[in-house]
């Protein structure tokens, strides 16, 4: 790995439409090289009750880990879209599911900015919360 590429990271939804709206926009506002994908369907959702799902919860933690302790990453956004497959919700519900994702992502423990994000229909347009 090149010493002078920076990175970043986002717990974003496994939907295509949304992987290269928070590519650009992490790039743009936070001046990264490159952006590690941690993604799952629903994300938002998975990390704000992680009891009901305490392994998938683990596995990404243990992949922002990798990010901020391998790649260097500073900056992890958390991020919920119009249409999610994973948590068919309005908007409203998934950034009340954004803010308790949060929560989680903080206790998690490592030394970053979190940031959540919100991608709009036209799968361009992304909303910092």
């Amino acid at each position: 790995m090149e010493n002078n590429k920076t990175f970043a990271c986002a717990i974003n939804c496994m939907d295509g439409r949304v992987q290269d709206a928070v590519k650009g926009y992490m790039q743009k506002n936070y001046r990264v090289d490159y952006v590690d994908m941690i993604t799952e369907p629903g994300p938002n959702k998975i990390l704000a009750s992680p009891g009901l799902a305490e392994g998938l919860v683990e596995n990404i933690k243990k992949r922002v880990d990798i990010s901020v302790h391998h790649h260097g990453s500073k900056v992890v956004a958390i991020i919920g879209h119009f249409g999610c497959a994973g948590n068919p919700t309005e908007k409203e519900i998934q950034i009340e599911h954004l803010k308790k994702a949060e929560e989680t992502v903080k206790s998690f423990g490592f030394p970053v900015e979190i940031i959540l994000l919100w991608v709009d229909g036209d799968w361009k347009t992304v909303e910092k919360i």
